[in-house]
C-alpha cells in the first residue's frame, strides 16, 4: 500500500470520528438508548465486512490480516449482541405490567 493511499485512510478515519463524536454529543439522554441499540443492530455490516476482510488475507497467508480480521469479527459480534440486549432490556420498560391480584 502506498503512502497516499495510508494517508488518505487515516483522514477518513479522523473525519468519522471527529462526526461521530460531533453527532453522538448533540443527541438528547432521552435517545441515547433507542438510538444506540439501533446502531448497534447495523453493525451486523461490520461483521460481514470482518469476515470478507479476513477471507482475503487468509487466502494470502497473512498472519497480521487473519489475527486483526478475527478480532474485528469477536468485537463486532459482542456489539451486535449487546445492542439486542440493550433494546431487549428498553422494551421490556415499556410493557405494561400485570395488575395485582386480590
Amino acid at each position: 500500500m502506498d503512502m497516499d493511499t495510508i494517508m488518505l485512510l487515516i483522514f477518513v478515519f479522523i473525519i468519522a470520528a471527529y462526526l461521530g463524536v460531533e453527532l453522538i454529543s448533540k443527541v438528547p439522554s432521552q435517545l441515547h438508548t433507542p438510538l444506540m441499540s439501533g446502531t448497534n443492530a447495523i453493525s451486523g455490516i461490520t461483521i460481514v465486512g470482518a469476515i470478507a476482510a479476513t477471507a482475503l488475507n487468509a487466502s494470502g497467508n497473512k498472519v497480521l490480516g487473519i489475527v486483526l480480521g478475527a478480532v474485528a469479527i469477536f468485537f463486532a459480534t459482542v456489539n451486535v449482541i449487546g445492542g439486542y440486549f440493550v433494546t431487549d432490556r428498553m422494551l421490556a420498560m415499556f410493557k405494561k405490567k400485570e395488575a395485582p391480584k386480590k
